[in-house]
């Protein structure tokens, strides 16, 4: 198994930034993709960005493409997401997951195969 802890939300003017970070504790970080997804409130899950074990190739929703990066540094066990030109269309809490199967690239970075979860960081942008 894999703990993650998200930190780093918060409240931010609209073209603001944040960066959040996931740390995960349990299992060898470098050997699982990541992701991060977000949640409005009254809408479902969605897919924000997705990266693989090494870091070499990453994916993002359209929404969000130009605007976040997600990144990795396997030494330090973490997960980040810089997030750039922030909209109130943003708001919501973030996620970070592990695949902890396997799960192909082409899955992964759909938002698909993800098998553990944070508990999440609210980002709020105001307008």
């Amino acid at each position: 198994q894999v703990q993650l802890v998200e930190s780093g939300g918060g409240l931010v003017q609209a073209g603001g930034s944040l960066r959040l970070s996931c740390a995960a504790s349990g299992r060898t970080f470098s050997s699982y993709g990541m992701g991060w997804f977000r949640q409005a409130p009254g809408k479902e899950r969605e897919f924000v960005a997705a990266i693989t074990r090494s870091g070499f190739s990453t994916s993002y929703a359209d929404s969000v493409k130009g605007r976040f990066t997600i990144s990795r540094d396997n030494a330090k066990n973490t997960l980040y997401l810089q997030m750039n030109s922030l909209k109130p269309e943003d708001t919501a809490i973030y996620y970070c997951a592990a695949d902890l199967r396997g799960t192909i690239w082409l899955s992964l970075k759909q938002g698909v195969g993800y098998d553990s979860w944070g508990q999440g960081t609210q980002v709020t942008v105001s307008s």
